[in-house]
């Protein structure tokens, strides 16, 4: 086993800002993870272990930003309201392929992939794809003589349209492919406008994010314990904070314009990787 590289309070903040601006952008928040920590030092497996753990504030922002919605949902199931019976039934049906697959891969993953050569081909590949989604659903547009394609609001997320939500989410257990990228594009592709995936994927992030974190807590309980408590609070406040600034403002954003300038980010990024590493 790896020990933990000594961390310090100012690299837990760094660390938890990259966290936060980067869990809900389509940029890959493990993939930029993976990159900061190797920039800072941090190699060991305590420090991947933390970059899990900070999700926590990530996911308790998402809690926070849609707490009237969570509230009425939760509500609704106890009166047994259509609505909420069915965001309920699509987040576990979305979860499930997740859930077994990071079971049975987690320990090849961390073995193979977390390493900045693999993240720099995730980072390019799902820019491409991006990119590519986006110039078709422009096309579709101009044919339908309508700016908006796909159905606007979370009603319209049926447990089909999850189902094909969720195997996406598969594809971002590669570090770099970024869960919210593969979610929102498998939305897109299922019909879904932009604002409604993204929405959808936020809140798909609660039990994937959730379950993740917690199991991580647990199996690295002790290399968490050489990171230190106090580093590990604050990359939790830190990524709490920004990541609740950039939900709204996300969303807000995509009701207007696309995902391509990300797309180009991704591309531009991984590159940069790519010539690093082989230099």
């Amino acid at each position: 086993m790896t020990a933990a590289e000594p961390m310090s309070p100012i690299t837990a903040v760094l660390l938890g800002v990259v966290e936060g601006v980067t869990e809900y952008l389509p940029v890959s928040s493990t993939g930029h993870l993976v990159l900061a920590s190797h920039l800072l030092g941090q190699k060991g497996e305590g420090a991947g272990a933390f970059d899990i753990v900070i999700q926590l504030g990530a996911i308790l922002a998402v809690v926070v930003h849609y707490r009237r919605l969570l509230g009425a949902r939760v509500t609704g199931l106890l009166r047994k309201e259509k609505a909420s019976v069915q965001l309920l039934v699509c987040l576990i049906v979305g979860f499930a392929p997740t859930a077994v697959l990071g079971l049975v891969l987690r320990k090849k993953i961390k073995a193979l992939l977390m390493g900045p050569h693999p993240v720099a081909w995730a980072l390019v590949v799902g820019g491409i794809v991006m990119i590519g989604v986006e110039a078709y659903r422009a096309a579709k547009a101009r044919g339908a003589d309508n700016e908006q394609i796909g159905a606007n609001g979370l009603e319209h997320v049926t447990p089909l349209r999850a189902f094909y939500i969720g195997l996406g989410q598969c594809v971002s257990m590669w570090p770099g492919a970024s869960r919210s990228m593969c979610t929102i594009v498998a939305g897109q592709l299922a019909g879904l406008s932009t604002a409604t995936a993204a929405e959808f994927s936020f809140l798909l992030g609660l039990p994937t994010l959730g379950a993740a974190t917690l199991y991580e807590m647990y199996k690295s309980r002790a290399e968490l314990g050489e990171i230190g408590a106090i580093n590990v609070a604050i990359g939790l406040a830190v990524s709490f904070v920004v990541a609740w600034a950039v939900i709204a403002a996300f969303i807000a954003y995509l009701k207007r314009r696309g995902l391509v300038p990300f797309g180009i980010y991704r591309i531009a990024l991984g590159l940069i990787v790519l010539w690093l590493t082989w230099s």
